[in-house]
């Protein structure tokens, strides 16, 4: 008798508990409700500004006549205002739905829902509802114009130096096998309010340029000075490399499509041309040579990892052209490869790049 009565006091308080939280949770719901009704208003007289700001700047451009431009608006705001009263009274209906029935409302799917901005998580015993669980669920706001993006960037091509009093028909380099790979991330934004003709482009790249040197030659240091001499075997691979971390900065120019929804306002470059012109600037992250020969009959693999004399700090211009995401990249340092050197040298490459 004594564990009847306990497990009935038991049962009463998780039915009270019960209902003081589920009259607390549905006047949370109500608040929300309120809130969200207010931002609809805000969101609807937002996007008319955008929509007035676009109608004004065609009037400046010559493209509508002023008779034109007022008609524009008027029905602009013919159609903001009832967007207004329809997403306003559902959210209004929803409100008078909570408040009649004090958050005791039967739902026409199952019992486990989405609703709102929460999780609910329901227990049905005969068919009815017994417990429910309801926990607060993540939500994104959806912002009307998005002015930055971001991309993955990889760039690969050809790679060789510009010798001072020498052309590059002259490189002691090998055009097909000296090559240069990049990779990093990019940030791009529009540079103007109302237009996305001109965007600024950001970020950090880590840029790994080699240097195959003709013939059976390897890079020596000797001193302040670092020059390619015979090696003393023959050589199945030489191969000098730069590794580098720079901050690429551009201006993109090029045309681009406005799509705008009741929610949204966005520009697209997608299938579009795209000229960026700009540089870098960053540092050497190191320098390195690998060799492979035959010595003695055994095959001999060096790394050498040295200074070799190479500029610490990376600096140079860069630019690339073509259709959205592919691209001819042309990059330039303006730093000597070999510091101090007597004859200078500047790396150059040449190749396509990705934005993905």
């Amino acid at each position: 008798m004594k564990t009847i009565t306990f497990y009935s006091a038991v049962l009463f308080l998780f039915l009270v508990s019960h209902i003081a939280f589920g009259q607390e949770d549905y006047q949370k719901k109500i608040e929300a409700l309120k809130v969200e009704k207010q931002r609809i208003i805000e969101q609807e007289k937002e996007a008319l500004k955008f929509e007035v700001k676009d109608i004004n700047q065609r009037l400046e451009d010559g493209d509508i006549s002023e008779s034109e431009a007022k008609t524009l608006k008027e029905e602009a705001a013919k159609r903001r205002a009832l967007n207004i009263e329809n997403r306003v009274a559902i959210i209004e209906n929803k409100i008078a739905w909570l408040e009649r029935n004090e958050g005791e409302v039967l739902m026409l799917t199952e019992l486990d829902t989405l609703e709102g901005d929460r999780v609910r998580i329901g227990l049905l015993i005969d068919g009815k509802p017994a417990v429910t669980f309801n926990s607060k669920r993540w939500k994104k706001e959806i912002k009307y114009d998005r002015r930055t993006y971001s991309d993955f960037v990889m760039a690969i091509g050809l790679n060789n130096a510009l010798i001072e009093g020498q052309s590059l028909n002259d490189s002691p380099y090998k055009i097909g096998g000296s090559r240069f790979f990049e990779m990093g991330w990019q940030w791009r934004t529009r540079v103007f309010k109302n237009s996305n003709w001109l965007r600024f482009n950001y970020g950090f790249s880590f840029q790994f340029n080699g240097l195959k040197p003709d013939g059976n030659r390897i890079f020596v240091q000797e001193g302040d000075q670092t020059v390619l001499e015979e090696f003393e075997y023959d050589l199945d691979k030489s191969k000098f490399r730069m590794d580098n971390l720079v901050f690429p900065v551009h201006f993109e120019v090029g045309p681009s499509r406005l799509k705008k929804t009741e929610r949204t306002m966005r520009y697209s470059i997608r299938n579009q041309f795209r000229l960026g012109f700009g540089g870098y600037g960053g540092f050497s992250l190191g320098t390195r040579q690998k060799l492979k020969y035959n010595r003695d009959g055994e095959n001999v693999k060096d790394k050498l990892k040295r200074d070799y004399n190479s500029s610490d700090l990376i600096y140079g211009v860069s630019g690339y052209m073509g259709f959205d995401g592919v691209l001819l990249y042309l990059k330039y340092d303006l730093n000597p490869i070999f510091k101090d050197a007597d004859v200078k040298q500047n790396n150059i490459s040449l190749g396509l790049r990705f934005d993905i």
